[in-house]
């Protein structure tokens, strides 16, 4: 199985070969904010690094695609979606609700938590299981509805 960063390394090639220059666009930034955080903390990401620096570039699409919409800029909005779609294309799929809560109740069975105070060890616990799998607010969301 190819590595995320060999995967990218294909669609550059294949992008630049086909002279699909926005597709393009869109490699060539995430493979420099990759290179950016190995230079940055000296170190080489695996799939699990470069997952969290996807997430967080996605996080950043929507939150754009958001402020875009609200001031009217439908042009950027149509770029700033394309580009989302490519990055998740990177991301496994996501879990559904049921899933989620499954995993939810397990991680607070596994940090023996009792209520409220406790969403710390729980989120602890959890998040390394969900990372890239589900949206942070919802999985804060369902651990809140669990633990209330």
């Amino acid at each position: 199985m190819a590595t995320i960063k060999e995967l990218l390394s294909e669609q550059m090639k294949s992008a630049m070969k086909s002279g699909q220059k926005e597709l393009l666009s869109f490699a060539r930034n995430l493979h420099a904010a990759i290179r950016k955080k190995e230079i940055d903390d000296r170190i080489d990401l695996d799939d699990t690094g470069v997952l969290k620096i996807i997430s967080t570039l996605v996080k950043q699409r929507q939150d754009s695609i958001e402020q875009f919409e609200k001031g009217g800029r439908d042009d950027l909005v149509a770029k700033e979606k394309a580009e989302l779609q490519f990055l998740q294309s990177f991301m496994p799929a996501q879990m559904d609700d049921e899933e989620l809560r499954k995993t939810v109740e397990w991680a607070i069975h596994e940090a023996k938590a009792t209520g409220p105070k406790d969403m710390g060890q729980v989120m602890k616990v959890l998040m390394p299981k969900v990372q890239g799998k589900a949206d942070g607010k919802r999985v804060n969301q369902i651990v809140r509805e669990k633990l209330g």
